[in-house]
């Protein structure tokens, strides 16, 4: 099969055309493309074009508006480019009017990142209608782009109509209690996306309603595999609630609850649900307080569950009591393969604890983010950067941007 034009030469002649300077960064990424990509590989998996603005390894002109346009005007009716990541430049609502234009007329991009710039309401307004007609993309990453509740709700009317997008991620993107409600709804009937992430919403409520509304439609939603609700201010009532719903649900297999209010009666509730071996896979309660009973609680569930997979519990206040019964029961679980602990209170019987799994082959050091070492005949705690989604908000300095032991929540291994 022959290979695509080339992307630079393309680019170029484009920004000539709307008598546009060459953008450097973008001159650079398609000139490496270009140089690498072989025909087969290209029309095997496709090109993903990455140019991210927060590389720290090389100096980076960040993207504006008009480097946008000219950037899909290239791209439009091409038929290698299978990803585009925007992350972490200047582009604004203009810009997204441009994108718009780009996802009504392509016939290949499956992923869009534009993770952190400046798109507002009227920006996702046009990405939202772009996706009525789109019939390719499959992941779309809105993270950190204030859209606030009326961007929210222009993606939850496009969640009614569009039947192709499967991963959308909203976190940080100041959704508010409507919005929240109104793609929750959707989701009721909605039967192809298959992850959501709408962490850190702006609620003004201690009722809750939201976590209410997301617990119902778990129970009706056969399709959803990975939810985030991280920085809900939920609490033990909200957990309550999606637990009573999940006993019902057997498709969600990622549950991501980190950063709220979440204590030893909602850990125990969590107990109860995994004694009932549901499909639930990965459960990440960072940065809670379930401190020793909950962990308690988990461990006596976990002696008994045998799908769960991975549990991320570093900043809950536990101690060496809760932390050693986890231990215990992994030596009683076959199937338990991921654990994070960081950032509790690692004293040296939880080391000991924690040496004696990795020593026997029970716990993969790449699976944990401990690593006890000796001085003097004594076992001390170290941290290993290593997680379920450390690179989330990052590129990182070195090594590979989705290293499973730092990434494992993305590893086909769970």
């Amino acid at each position: 099969m022959e290979g695509p034009p080339s992307l630079k030469h393309r680019y170029s002649t484009v920004c000539k055309e709307l008598e546009l300077p060459n953008n450097l960064s973008i001159i650079h990424v398609l000139r490496e493309l270009d140089d690498k990509e072989a025909p087969k590989s290209i029309s095997e998996r496709g090109i993903n074009i990455k140019i991210a603005g927060n590389s720290r390894l090389v100096s980076v002109q960040r993207i504006s508006d008009s480097d946008v346009e000219a950037l899909t005007r290239t791209l439009s009716n091409n038929v290698f480019v299978t990803g585009l990541d925007l992350r972490y430049n200047n582009v604004t609502d203009t810009g997204a009017q441009h994108l718009s234009k780009l996802l009504q007329e392509t016939v290949a991009l499956r992923h869009l990142n534009l993770m952190f710039n400046d798109i507002g309401a009227s920006g996702a307004e046009s990405i939202a209608e772009a996706l009525h007609v789109n019939e390719t993309l499959k992941s779309l990453q809105m993270t950190g782009n204030k859209i606030g509740n009326k961007g929210g709700m222009h993606f939850a009317a496009m969640l009614q109509i569009n039947n192709c997008l499967e991963e959308l991620d909203l976190g940080d993107c100041d959704l508010g209690t409507q919005s929240l409600i109104a793609l929750t709804t959707v989701l009721n009937n909605n039967r192809t996306i298959r992850a959501i992430n709408m962490n850190r919403p702006l609620l003004y409520s201690q009722q809750e309603e939201s976590t209410v509304h997301i617990a119902l439609m778990l129970k009706v939603n056969k399709n959803l595999k990975e939810l985030h609700l991280g920085k809900h201010e939920m609490k033990d009532f909200g957990v309550e609630r999606l637990c009573e719903k999940l006993t019902s649900n057997f498709t969600l297999r990622y549950l991501d609850l980190r950063c709220n209010n979440i204590t030893r009666d909602g850990a125990k509730c969590l107990a109860e649900l995994l004694k009932l071996n549901t499909a639930l896979k990965i459960i990440d309660l960072t940065a809670n307080r379930i401190e020793d009973e909950g962990a308690i609680y988990l461990s006596e569930a976990i002696a008994l569950n045998t799908n769960l997979k991975a549990l991320a519990i570093p900043n809950n206040n536990i101690g060496g009591k809760g932390l050693v019964s986890l231990t215990k029961a992994m030596k009683i679980n076959t199937t338990l393969s991921h654990i994070y602990v960081w950032g509790n209170k690692l004293d040296e019987p939880t080391c000991v604890a924690f040496s004696d799994l990795i020593k026997s082959g029970r716990l993969l050091e790449k699976n944990t983010d401990v690593s006890p070492y000796d001085v003097d005949g004594h076992l001390h705690p170290a941290e290993l950067f290593h997680g379920l989604q450390r690179h989330y908000y990052l590129t990182p300095s070195y090594g590979q941007d989705h290293d499973s032991a730092c990434n494992s929540a993305l590893s086909e291994d769970l």
